[in-house]
């Protein structure tokens, strides 16, 4: 794991890149509102996505000053605009071969690469960053997986998302369940987009095997769609 410091606008943002040896893409991870790249849901789906050999990049959407003013107002964490142009830079950075290898090398001492399709993988508030950014950018982003998202909050890009996207809900996770079956009613068919429930599982998905069981279909998603 090599720790890397992402250049997003006018601020630098935490993150922590793995990539594996041949890897097929590097998924984005865009975490929920009060969480950040330590999430240990995340990482567990991270480390998944790694045993079967996609590269992974988690990282803190808002500074420590940021998600310490956060604490007290709660209002950077459904900035989704904010967010998602984030997490469109950090997109930019990743793409960017040349550059993301220098910055990695810097920060870990050895000449990395970050090479390959990308892909997103959102939850909660971070879904509707991920999906926005997705919009934003076709041409960049190969897929997405939303974890318990809240796709409304990006109402007005569902309709433009090319990347196919996978909404994956908890059965149990009744009103998160409607907002991901309207937003699928949004979205554009031709984009082979999905909604699939975690049989049992609520928004967090702490029900045993819930999360392994998102870990699975999101590394089947992503094998089928992050292409080189």
């Amino acid at each position: 794991m090599s720790s890397v410091h992402l250049p997003a606008g006018d601020v630098r943002l935490e993150g922590d890149l793995v990539e594996p040896a041949g890897a097929r893409g590097v998924v984005v991870f865009a975490h929920g509102s009060g969480s950040g790249r330590h999430s240990p849901r995340n990482r567990r789906v991270a480390a998944a996505l790694n045993a079967h050999g996609f590269g992974t990049l988690l990282f803190d959407l808002l500074t420590a000053e940021e998600e310490e003013s956060d604490r007290c107002s709660a209002r950077l964490r459904f900035d989704v605009p904010l967010l998602a142009g984030r997490l469109g830079r950090v997109v930019d950075w990743v793409r960017a071969d040349d550059r993301a290898a220098g910055d990695a090398a810097g920060a870990s001492g050895a000449s990395r690469a970050v090479r390959g399709p990308v892909g997103l993988f959102g939850a909660s508030t971070g879904a509707a960053a991920a999906l926005v950014a997705a919009a934003a950018a076709p041409d960049d982003v190969a897929a997405v997986v939303s974890r318990g998202g809240r796709p409304d909050l990006a109402a007005h890009a569902l309709e433009e998302v090319r990347a196919p996207t996978l909404l994956l809900v908890g059965s149990r996770d009744l009103e998160v369940l409607s907002l991901n079956e309207r937003a699928l009613e949004r979205m554009d068919p031709a984009g082979g987009h999905a909604l699939a429930l975690v049989a049992g599982a609520g928004h967090l998905f702490e029900e045993p095997g819930a999360l392994e069981e998102v870990a699975r279909r999101s590394a089947e998603w992503f094998t089928a769609n992050l292409r080189k």
